[in-house]
Parts: C-alpha cells; sequence; structure tokens
C-alpha cells in the first residue's frame, strides 16, 4: 500500500510531466509550515534554473493542472515558487480505512527479507545486571522487534562474557573459600558434583572480592591467570567449575531479562567462539594479513579516507592469549557458518567506537565477512543522574538493574494510590507494568547516541512525553470503546468520516504517517522515531477526545466513524509500544 506521499508524488509527477517538465521535480514532504499547509513541494523551485523560467510560473501551471483532483482540498501556487497541498477529506478517511483492513496498516517492505544477527554486546556472567546493561537490553530489544516487523528473519544473541581473567578470579577465590571442594583436590577421580557450590548471591559477592584481591595480591593474581589458562586448555576441574558458573548466571539473567520483557534467540558467549580462533589467526598469517609487532599478531586497518590514525587490531597477544576483538572476529566465523546473514547490529557503549571499527575492518579485510558486509555498530550514550553524572546509587554503588526497577515501580504506585481507586493488589500489578513502561520509554525516546538524565519525577509523571501519558492515552481509547460495546455498539462494518474539525483531521494525518514512521525507524535503527510518532499521535488523540463529544454524539453515523477513528488509533498505538516491548493495563 502507498504511503500518502508518495500518492501525493504520484500525482504530482504526472502533472510536471504533462506542463514538460521533468518529473524527478515532483518531490514532496511534509509541511514545515502546519499553519499554512499540510504538505508541500518546492521542486519549482529547483526547476525554475533549468528551464529558465520564474518559480512561480511553473509552480501555478502544475497547481493549476490539479486545481480539480479530488485527492486534494486545496493545492496552490504561493510566491517565490512553493506548492502547497492540503488533503481531501474523503481521500483521507478512505485511505484510513483501507489502512484499518490491511495487514501490517499498509506497510511493506520495499526490499527482499534478510537475515539479521542482533548482537546485545553481552553482560557478564556472575555478575548481577545493573544500570549500564539497561541500554543495550531496551534499545536491541526494539531494534529486533523493528526488523522483524518489517519482515526479515531476526536472530537476537545475547552475546555473554563468559571467558577469559574473571573466571579465573572467580575459580581462586573459590579455593580460598571453600578448599575442601573436590575441584581443588588433585586425587580427585570420578565425575564432579552436578550442584553448583554455591547461589548466585555468593556468586556476585565472589567476583567483586576477588578483583579487589588481586590488585592488591600480586600471587593471588598470578594464580588466576594460572586458572584462566587451564580453563582456557580444557582443564577438567576448571571446567567443571566453569559450568556451575554459567548455569547459575544464566538462570539469574534469564529472570532479569525478562522482567525487562526482553529474550534472545540464541545464549552464546565468548566461549563457544574459542574452538575457531586458532585456523582464523593462522590463516590471517598465511594470507599475510597479520604480522608480528612487539611480540603480538596484528593486522593494520588505517584506510586512506581515514581523518585520524587507527592503531592495528591486536589478533594474538604475545603470551599466546586471545583478546576480545579475537573473540569477536571467531564469534563472526560461527556465525558465518551458521546462519549466513545479511546485516549485523552490534549494540554497546558508544565508547566502544575503536573496537568495533577494528573488528569490522579486520572481518571484511580477512574475508570471514564479504567486503560489502552490512556491518552497524550502534553506540548508545550514558544514563546519567541529575548531577550529569553516570547513574548511581545514593551511596555512590553502580545501582543494580533490579533495584531501578522497583524504585520507578515505587514512584508509579505513589501516583497510582493518590489519584484513583484500586485494591492493593491491582495498584501492584499496574504499578509494575507502567513502571517498566516510563523506564523504557524514558531510555528509548531518546537517540541512541546521546547521554541522557534518568529523572523518575518527569519518567513516571502522567503528563507530557512519557510512558505513563502514552499508556494512559490506549486505556482511555479502551475505555470509551468499551462503553460504546456495553451500550449496544457494534464494531461491524465501521468506516472513518470525513474529518468535520481540525482535531479529527489533524489525528487522522497522523495516522497516516505510520509507514513512512517504520521505514524510517527501520533504515536508520532508531526506537526514538517510533516514540516520537507515539507522542504525537497521543497528542493527536487527546485534542480530539477533548472537543469531540463521541459517546454522546446524537447522529449515530457521526458516532460510528469516530469509533472506527478511535479504534483504528489504538490498534495503532498497541502495535507502536509492542515495537518497543511495552505492555499497556487494561486500567490506570
Amino acid at each position: 500500500m502507498n504511503t500518502v506521499m508518495e500518492l501525493i508524488a504520484a500525482e504530482l509527477k504526472k502533472a510536471f510531466t504533462d506542463c514538460g517538465y521533468d518529473e524527478s521535480y515532483a518531490k514532496v514532504t511534509v509541511s514545515n509550515r502546519p499553519d499554512l499547509c499540510e504538505y508541500q513541494c518546492n521542486g519549482a523551485m529547483a526547476a525554475a534554473k533549468s528551464y529558465r523560467k520564474a518559480p512561480f510560473v511553473i509552480a501555478d501551471e502544475v497547481a493549476g493542472r490539479l486545481a480539480d483532483n479530488t485527492m486534494f482540498e486545496t493545492i496552490e501556487s504561493v510566491k517565490p515558487g512553493f506548492i502547497n497541498i492540503t488533503i481531501g477529506r474523503e481521500f483521507l478517511a478512505e485511505y484510513l480505512d483501507k489502512m484499518a483492513a490491511a495487514d501490517k496498516f499498509g506497510y511493506s517492505l520495499n526490499e527482499e527479507p534478510k537475515t539479521v544477527i542482533v548482537d546485545f554486546g553481552g553482560a557478564n556472567a556472575a555478575k548481577p545486571l545493573h544500570v549500564g546493561h539497561l541500554r543495550s537490553a531496551v534499545i536491541g530489544e526494539s531494534v529486533k522487534r523493528i526488523n522483524k516487523y518489517v519482515g526479515n528473519n531476526v536472530i537476537g544473541d545475547v552475546h555473554l562474557g563468559d571467558w577469559g581473567l574473571q573466571m579465573g578470579l572467580i575459580i581462586e577465590e573459590l579455593r580460598d573459600r571453600k578448599p575442601e571442594l573436590p575441584y581443588f583436590d588433585d586425587s580427585f577421580e570420578g565425575e564432579y558434583p552436578k550442584e553448583a557450590p554455591f547461589t548466585i548471591s555468593e556468586l556476585e559477592e565472589i567476583y567483586p572480592a576477588a578483583s579487589a584481591k588481586s590488585k592488591e595480591d600480586e600471587a593471588f593474581a598470578k594464580r588466576a591467570h594460572t586458572a584462566t589458562l587451564k580453563l582456557q586448555s580444557k582443564d577438567p576441574a576448571c571446567t567443571a567449575v566453569w559450568k556451575h558458573i554459567m548455569a547459575v548466571s544464566k538462570q539469574d539473567l534469564k529472570k532479569n531479562y525478562d522482567n525487562l520483557n526482553v529474550s534472545f534467540d540464541l545464549w552464546k558467549g565468548e566461549s563457544d567462539a574459542q574452538v575457531y580462533i586458532p585456523d582464523m589467526v593462522q590463516k590471517m598469517i598465511d594470507d599475510g594479513i597479520a604480522y608480528e609487532s612487539q611480540g603480538a599478531m596484528v593486522v593494520d586497518i588505517q584506510e586512506e579516507t581515514d581523518s585520524k590514525e587507527l592503531p592495528p587490531c591486536i589478533v594474538r597477544k604475545s603470551d599466546g592469549a586471545a583478546l576480545y576483538a579475537t573473540s569477536d572476529l571467531a564469534t563472526l566465523v560461527e556465525r558465518e557458518k551458521d546462519f549466513h546473514p545479511d546485516s549485523y547490529i552490534y549494540l554497546a557503549d558508544k565508547r566502544q567506537e575503536l573496537h568495533f571499527t577494528q573488528v569490522f575492518r579486520v572481518a571484511k579485510k580477512a574475508g570471514i565477512v564479504k567486503p560489502d558486509a552490512d556491518m552497524t555498530f550502534l553506540g548508545f550514550g550514558t544514563m546519567n543522574g541529575k548531577d550529569g553524572k553516570p547513574f548511581k546509587t545514593r551511596s555512590g554503588g553502580v545501582m543494580r538493574l533490579e533495584s531501578l526497577i522497583l524504585e520507578i515501580e515505587e514512584a508509579v504506585y505513589n501516583k497510582i494510590t493518590q489519584n484513583r481507586s484500586m485494591t492493593e493488589e491491582e495498584a501492584k500489578a499496574t504499578a509494575k507494568i507502567v513502571g517498566l513502561a516510563a523506564l523504557k520509554y524514558g531510555d528509548l525516546s531518546n537517540q541512541a547516541s546521546k547521554d541522557y538524565v534518568f529523572d523518575i519525577e518527569r519518567f513516571s509523571s502522567f503528563e507530557g512525553n512519557t510512558g505513563p501519558y502514552i499508556l494512559y492515552t490506549i486505556v482511555r481509547i479502551k475505555s470509551i470503546l468499551n462503553k460504546y460495546k456495553e451500550n449496544g455498539g457494534t464494531m461491524d462494518n465501521l468506516s472513518v468520516n470525513a474529518a468535520g474539525s481540525a482535531g479529527e483531521k489533524n489525528l487522522s494525518l497522523a495516522l497516516t504517517k505510520f509507514a513512512d514512521m517504520i521505514e524510517s525507524a527501520y533504515a536508520e535503527k532508531a526506537p526514538h522515531k517510533v516514540c516520537q510518532y507515539i507522542y504525537e499521535v497521543s497528542n493527536a488523540f487527546n485534542g480530539f477526545y477533548h472537543d469531540t463529544k463521541i459517546l454522546s454524539e446524537s447522529s449515530e453515523s457521526l458516532k460510528k466513524g469516530y469509533i472506527a477513528l478511535i479504534n483504528l488509533t489504538k490498534a495503532i498505538l498497541e502495535q507502536c509500544i509492542e515495537l518497543l516491548a511495552i505492555e499497556c493495563p487494561e486500567r490506570m
């Protein structure tokens, strides 16, 4: 289904051609002066030079050619050569009815579906999720859902940090705390226990203690390094402890991601790629891509078009150990073998841009992916406190994500109980849904690459550009539709009215932008575009609602038209929040 702008452009192309001008000048945009018109075409200004005519002469000809076109309420030439367009109300109503009947409200992907891998940047095993993990989780989930909505085959991978020195640190700290365990008995034979020798709470306390100890105790640091190498060499005892760490960590991580309404198709980690590293690095050496520098193997990534010098990528350290870049490259080897992706999207803090530039360039240079592979690093900014610094607890520590969720739930609960009559049980259940929406929308409404200030009071407000405001709008529409049906109204054979008021037309126009929004959010990998659209539609609906007596309208045909319009509004808003992985309660 063509968008409204595409349909307008088609009529303008024909008019430009009929008047003797090239159709390429018939470009249409949403008006930047909505007080004057709804759409505009500035092509006459560009055509003037080529055809040696005054732009207003060209604009007059084109507008005159379309004067009787029923698609337009008005189309007029305005000096020095703009073409101002107002859409016809009958045309708009018919278009909305087609949207309501169409799959995906008329959106269709303009290209062949792709296989897309979304890499969520990887939480670390044995560590709790903290506020720093929020952005990769919620942005990644939304990008994944937008890609699925347009028709792509999308594979989301948590890509856990489950390898490296942190594991050696945990193993050795566990040895100091529980030396009696069979993993630390060199004479032990037989199978190691199936039950983990620690809980998630103990594990989360072990790692920071081990990390702090390694900075003060050189002997302990060496032991941790040795344990890491033993694990990477498949030592049975170290491997058994590592499996316990992963089992306990994954269970806790899944619970926390479920609480965020975030899911993954793959629970892979850095460890899964280790088997590919030796052959991959050797091939780089054999191909003359990797070379020795100060004992390490490196690959140059500098290109002629670079404005600054970029360091080589180290693919193997002088002691033979692999780095993050090596693991990420080996993961690409595995993904190419298993999925043959057309596109990669990586979520991580924007400060990791150099790392991903190195990985992407080496991957292409080494032939791990095609030279023209579509690889995107979606770097996000930090979530800051009101002081402009990275968000912390009151005591100055890094806040656990589950604590942050509980804090915003409490803020929403207090507002619900102050202003609404609900049972305690319903208030808590509603606060859980609305609180999560407040948290996610507060994050996603910002452009991913920008830092933002986390303000619980503002994010939990039921007014302004917030998650609770959006949900309250949807709940309000649900309430109207329920009352309509309770009073005997039927949802069958409804059709939208030709807009009678400015508010009705404003809402109608906002709804028609759905497909354009989806295309933009998809192309730019930008969930904030969805948020901008949701806010526009919500404001347009609330303006219409306050100016219109919907259920008390005496004309049955007008009432049915209103119901058709707000039913489509609800459906579109619900689809949009689903793209953000936000749910809506029945009441607020």
